[in-house]
């Protein structure tokens, strides 16, 4: 290798570690931007009225700033309190599922627990997984200062982003060949449409949700519903392990009062995510871009291995925009454009055809 490609190669490998120790900001670079994607619809509405778009992002940056504080006013106070004898009654929980346990194995004739695990050596490694989420659970969130930082600075960032976004897009668009720019604003701006989708197909489910949620363990007359709900609302956002660690928490509880409740509990929440998968799935994915389940759940073990929290909670919107990228540049733009002289205009039709229908 000649100098000059001796110093381009050590000039990769400096970036990449650069990148690789501000990772975390580049996350919360990214949260910003998704903040400020879904604010934009928002400033768009102020736009039509004639508001100015510095005004217009203001209005939509108190806009949220009042929601939140009308959520927190209305929400936090007795999801506080629930949540406070949540953490009291899940332990109590565990110990009245030990002693039933125990109660099972004296009914059950001695040949018979031979073939059988020991029910309580189950209860003894399951105990501790609860308890390790719940402890991270606390960790997460006792560091107040780290968390409101992070928070200030997605929220400042995405105001800066949202008043003047011309030069930080055109600044990205400058970074590839003056021939391809054009084509870049096009996939920012498929970007742009998905993660909006995305964003409400998450809500539409964190409600959709939590209230069925609450109206379920009402009916089962379950403790702290409220919190509950919210708990499994908020674990909607992150697929497939949040609904998983929101029967948890319920189902523990509701070993206090009957065990019974406790397989009621958790036949609620199964009947919960079928009706989701069968009915909300269905009619979220019908607006945004899909992802297979199997990208999905790897993905999300992957961005958390790395990315920890961040990474996990940010995993889908990664996944799609890295979908769409690869779709478009790698798949349409080169792929697509790779003939070999001999190739007849019926087998691009069908690699077409197969395009289309696995998007």
């Amino acid at each position: 290798m000649k100098f000059g490609q001796w110093v381009g190669l050590i000039a990769l490998l400096v970036s990449l570690y650069i990148l690789w120790e501000i990772r975390q900001v580049l996350l919360l670079v990214f949260l910003a931007v998704i903040f400020a994607t879904a604010l934009n619809r928002l400033v768009r509405r102020f736009r039509l009225s004639g508001v100015h778009r510095p005004a217009a992002a203001i209005l939509s940056a108190i806009s949220l700033v009042a929601i939140a504080a009308i959520f927190l006013v209305l929400i936090v106070p007795p999801f506080i309190s629930q949540f406070r004898q949540l953490a009291e009654l899940v332990p109590l929980g565990f110990e009245r599922l030990r002693a039933w346990a125990i109660t099972l194995q004296a009914m059950i004739p001695g040949d018979a627990l031979v073939s059988l695990p020991s029910v309580d050596s189950i209860i003894q490694q399951v105990q501790p997984f609860a308890n390790w989420v719940f402890n991270n659970f606390f960790a997460l969130f006792s560091n107040f200062i780290s968390i409101v930082l992070s928070f200030l600075l997605v929220f400042v960032l995405a105001l800066m982003f949202l008043i003047n976004p011309k030069p930080y897009r055109q600044g990205l668009i400058l970074l590839f060949p003056a021939f391809y720019r054009k084509r870049v604003d096009e996939i920012l701006s498929l970007c742009e449409i998905s993660i909006v989708a995305w964003i409400r197909g998450i809500l539409i489910n964190m409600v959709a949700i939590g209230v069925i949620s609450c109206i379920g363990l009402l009916i089962l007359r379950v403790p702290l519903p409220l919190a509950n709900a919210a708990i499994a609302g908020l674990l909607e956002a992150i697929p497939n392990v949040g609904p998983t660690l929101s029967v948890i928490p319920p189902a523990a509880i509701a070993l206090l009062d009957a065990p019974w409740k406790a397989g009621a509990v958790v036949i609620l929440y199964v009947l919960i995510q079928q009706l989701e998968q069968y009915l909300l799935v269905p009619f979220v994915m019908s607006m945004q871009v899909a992802v297979l389940p199997a990208v999905t759940l790897l993905s999300q073990v992957i961005f958390a291995i790395f990315f920890g929290f961040l990474g996990l909670f940010l995993a889908i919107p990664l996944v799609i925009v890295g979908q769409i990228w690869i779709r478009e540049v790698l798949v349409r733009d080169i792929l697509d454009q790779w003939q070999t002289p001999n190739r007849s205009a019926e087998d691009s039709a069908i690699d077409s055809e197969i395009v289309r229908s696995s998007q």
